[in-house]
This record gives C-alpha cells, structure tokens and sequence, in this order.
C-alpha cells in the first residue's frame, strides 16, 4: 500500500482518503486521512468558524507508529472540548516544508491558535535538498524536498538576508546514494552514523551518550550557527503571515527526555526567538521530566524512537495548559494584527 503521493509546493502528502493498517516493529497501527491528504478523521474546512486549532509538524505530530486518535492532537481534544484539532503533521518532513504546507493549505484559515511543533532534529532537515526514503522494493533513495537559503540582497554592508526559495516546483525524479557522493546535501540521520551502529547492536547508547556528554543537535549551541539562523528565519517568516496566536513547542528527542544529552542550547535559542518573535513559547520538556525514569521510558518505543500513546498522552498534557486560555472568549481570527 503506498502511503503518499507527489506534491509539487510541499513535495509529498499522504494518499487523499486512505484507510490502511501500516505494519512496524512495534505492532501495526491504523492510518486515515482526509481529502487534503493529511492523517485525520475529518475534512478540514477552510472557511469553518468552529474553534479549533491548526498543528504543523513532523513524524512525531503526524503519529507515527500510533493510530490517529492516539495521536497527541486527538487527545487535545478529549481535553479541550469543543475545540477541534487539526494535525498537518507529515511524516519526514522538515519545517521548511511545514510552512510551505501552511502557505498553501491554511493560510488565512479561522482557528484561535496555531501550534508549530518543531522536533529539534529538524535543524538538520532544512539544510537538506533531499530526503531519504524507501521505493517499493526497500532500496534507498533519495527524494528532493522544498528548502530555503538565506541570501543577502545588494546593498550597503552586504545587504539584509532574505529566505529564497528552491526546488519550486519540487522536482518528481528520485537520485540514487552514488548521485550524491560526497555531497552534503541530505540528511542522514546524524553525525557519526557508523559508530551509532554499532553502540547501538551492544546495548550501550544511553551509557554512552552520558559519558561522552553527547550532543545530538550542536547546530543550537550558538545563535551564530548557519543552520539555527536558517530555522530562525523560516519560523519568523511564517509568524509573520499568521494572525492569530502562535504557540512554538520544540519537541526534544528521547535523549533530552531520558537525560543522556543536554538539551539547554535548544531551550536558549526557542526562548530567544519566542521574544523576539511574538511567539507564545511552550517548552513540555519540564513536564515530561517530572515522570520517572521508568516512565519517561515509556514515552517511546522499544524499537522506535517515535512517541507511544503515552507519550502522545504526556505532550497533550502538558500543551493544553497553554492552550487552554487562549480558547476563551476570542473570536476566530482573532490575534496578532495583520
């Protein structure tokens, strides 16, 4: 069963109307989706003034290993009532091609609040024209993907920066491994994939990683960084063109969570950005590490990094609280003006 299909401005959305069980290493889970082509039990109607909220994010917002209404944007609603939720998570993608499926498919849309759920591995994926992926046969291969450069315009000092565009329309042909020898030009997981292996095949990451004072995602350590200066200027790009309230919820990784790798960089830089971005910041790092360790175990999968339903469980816990008071009273496109 193939689970998505081309998309010229955003590369790739799953299959419109699709109701499938995927298989994975942790037991199969069902996937529906709408007729924009997003996982969800129901249309998304643009001119709708029912409360809701709109959801942009990756694997881990689309659900990756759960069935929807596991999901965290599901649970929200159990929690929030009679507010929907509306999940434009698309699995692989990374915040680049969540604001061009913003622009194209919500932008405008009535909703008292939009989440931006960026996992911090995203940092890598945005510096990337392509995309890893699997044909139909399990044979790697290498898909191109919308991304954004920062270019500076003529003028004095060099000029301002300006977020430029490529692969506009995103080109259909794959590209083999042998293609893209010794380019850096995707993202392949992480640095030092070969060592990661083979920690991995002896048990011994998480002692590791704590010995070594790993570090998953350098790129946030200065404000400085090329790539944390590219997610900046696409995240205050798409605040711009967003009325309503915007809630930024870096998602960490399991090592954040389990407190094998140090997550204060990235906290630094959200912060910084949510003030100078009139952004409303929710960190659910707190939260998630008020559990014990056993449980905080539990947020993912024996043979999966992507969240179970208790850790979809856990971050709708914790979100809704900051969720909850911007639901009151206002109406539904109220919010920052235009």
């Amino acid at each position: 069963m193939t689970l998505f299909e081309y998309d010229p401005d955003i590369g790739y959305r799953f299959v419109p109307h699709l109701k499938t069980r995927v298989a994975s290493p942790d037991g199969g889970y069902l996937v529906r989706t709408n007729g924009l082509g997003f996982r969800s039990d129901r249309e998304f109607e643009r001119d709708d003034a029912s409360p809701r909220i709109l959801i942009f994010g990756d694997s881990f917002t689309a659900g990756d290993g759960v069935s929807n209404g596991s999901r965290y944007s599901d649970v929200l609603e159990t929690l929030l009532p009679p507010t929907e939720v509306h999940n434009f998570g698309l699995p692989g993608s990374g915040t680049d091609a969540q604001f061009i499926c913003y622009a194209k498919l919500a932008k405008g849309a009535p909703c008292r609040a939009v989440v931006l759920a960026v996992l911090v591995e995203n940092i890598r994926r945005i510096t990337s024209p392509y995309r890893p992926s699997q044909d139909a046969d399990g044979k790697v291969e290498f898909l191109p993907k919308p991304y954004f450069e920062l270019e500076r315009e003529p003028g004095r000092d060099g000029g301002a920066e300006r977020l430029v565009r490529h692969h506009d329309p995103v080109p259909r042909e794959a590209v083999t491994a042998r293609e893209l020898e010794g380019e850096d030009s995707v993202d392949r997981g992480g640095r030092f994939p070969a060592l990661r292996r083979l920690v991995r095949s002896v048990g011994l990451q998480g002692v590791v990683q704590q010995l070594v004072r790993y570090q998953p995602t350098p790129e946030y350590d200065s404000p400085d960084d090329p790539a944390w200066r590219l997610m900046r200027a696409i995240l205050l790009a798409w605040r711009a063109v967003i009325q309503q309230p915007v809630v930024l919820m870096p998602l960490p990784l399991y090592q954040h969570v389990e407190g094998t790798a140090d997550a204060a960089a990235y906290r630094r830089r959200f912060a910084e950005l949510a003030r100078d971005g009139d952004f409303i910041l929710h960190d659910p790092l707190d939260d998630l590490l008020a559990h014990d360790a056993e449980t905080r175990r539990g947020f993912r999968f024996k043979k999966d990094v992507h969240l179970t339903p208790a850790g979809h469980r856990a971050i709708a816990q914790s979100l809704a609280g900051t969720l909850r008071p911007l639901l009151g009273g206002a109406s539904p496109g109220a919010g920052k003006a235009p």
